[in-house]
């Protein structure tokens, strides 16, 4: 069974950092386009960041610069580190991996910036 999982979501002061795991089950996460997407209260889901079968990685303007993607080949794992934390980043982060033209989610990990 393919699933991806993420996990390191929490409740962080607005400046702080957090970083949040995408871990794979069932499918290899090492070369294949990974994305982090987030969902507001209200909004509608939306793109945050990716990196591709490579390593080319891009980013939401609204990150850039403070949100980074990465991977771990040895734990099947993509991270996004944030740091530079806003209240407008208070969202349920959700990982995407992509196999050919299929999609696989994760359950999302809620993320709250607040003082």
């Amino acid at each position: 069974q393919v699933r991806v999982v993420e996990s390191g979501g929490g409740l962080m002061q607005p400046g702080g950092s957090l970083r949040l795991s995408c871990a794979g089950s069932g499918i290899n996460l090492s070369f294949i386009d990974v994305g982090w997407y987030r969902q507001a209260p209200g909004n509608e889901r939306e793109w945050v960041a990716s990196i591709n079968s490579g390593t080319s990685t891009t980013y939401a303007n609204s990150v850039k610069g403070r949100f980074t993607i990465a991977r771990d080949f040895a734990k099947n794992t993509v991270y996004l580190q944030m740091n530079s934390l806003l209240p407008e980043d208070t969202a349920i982060y959700y990982c995407r991996a992509q196999v050919g033209p299929r999609d696989y989610w994760g359950q999302g990990t809620r993320v709250t910036v607040s003082s």
